[in-house]
């Protein structure tokens, strides 16, 4: 049952409507353009912008490209499929060379769908309305200059502790390779719902006293941040990769969504060989 919660196997899909997003690269704009006569000459639609018909989001570039294409559009709630055209290409499935696998997928070739739930933070604000902003990887929380922010961090009704340092990173298991890992946190397996809050750069003194590791979290928690001294109240909040400045904020909320991210895997796919390609050869 655990083994398949998060990915669902053996999907048959006969798309007839596909959306193709590539970043500006000359390859991918290259892939992206065969890609699109490909589709067209089977009898598929490529729209030239995406709408409420497309059954099937394809991405042709880097693992950024993909995150932002999921931003651009929303999360959609349709299988999303990554052509990796950029460097280490963890999220794509497949490589620029590989388009006729795409292809007989969308004429009923099967696949499986690996579910990854969103990470979201809720700002609440001294006299403006609340804002939510939902990631795939992960959310980054720093002051809003370069110097030590003071957090007082709670996990549901429990307080935890008041971290002093650089921020904090709140990792999916989809992000867990990403910041987090540079910052040493744990690869998790994203057939696990949790959370993963990982200290960047944390002090921990006889003045300032705070855990130096990772701590995982069920996805039932909601891990609640408060900034200590009212100049911390300014912040820097980063939604994969993206960058957004609030002030006099009064408390943050980070939690699991049950908005979802349909990642397109065919036959073979496996996490840990992926992870070991990708990191260790």
């Amino acid at each position: 049952m655990e083994q398949e919660r998060n990915t669902q196997k053996d999907k048959q899909m006969n798309a007839r409507c596909v959306y193709v997003y590539t970043n500006e690269e000359e390859l991918s704009r290259s892939v992206g353009d065969s890609l699109r006569q490909l589709l067209s000459e089977r009898g598929i639609r490529v729209p030239a912008c995406f709408d409420d018909t497309v059954e099937l989001l394809v991405c042709v570039g880097g693992d950024g490209t993909l995150l932002r294409g999921l931003h651009a559009f929303d999360f959609p709630d349709i299988p999303v499929a990554g052509i990796n055209t950029g460097h280490l290409g963890f999220f794509q499935e497949l490589q620029h060379d590989e388009l006729h696998r795409l292809l007989d997928m969308c004429d009923g070739g099967s696949h499986s769908i690996q579910r990854h739930r969103l990470v979201r933070v809720t700002l609440l604000r001294n006299g403006g309305e609340p804002v939510c902003h939902k990631g795939l990887n992960d959310i980054v929380i720093k002051g809003s200059v370069s110097r030590i922010t003071h957090l007082n961090l709670s996990i549901g009704d429990s307080f935890v502790e008041k971290f002093s340092g650089d921020g904090l990173v709140i990792a999916s298991p989809a992000g867990s390779t990403a910041y987090n890992y540079s910052l040493g946190g744990s690869i998790v397996d994203p057939r696990l719902n949790l959370l993963q809050v990982t200290p960047i750069a944390p002090m921990n003194t006889t003045a300032f006293r705070c855990f130096t590791s990772s701590i995982v979290l069920p996805p039932d928690l909601e891990i609640n941040i408060v900034p200590e001294f009212p100049h911390d109240r300014d912040v820097l909040v980063i939604v994969d990769g993206v960058e957004y400045t609030y002030q006099g904020v009064s408390k943050m909320i980070v939690d699991l969504s049950f908005q979802e991210v349909q990642l397109v895997r065919f036959q073979h796919y496996d996490f840990w060989n992926k992870v070991k390609s990708k990191f260790l050869q």
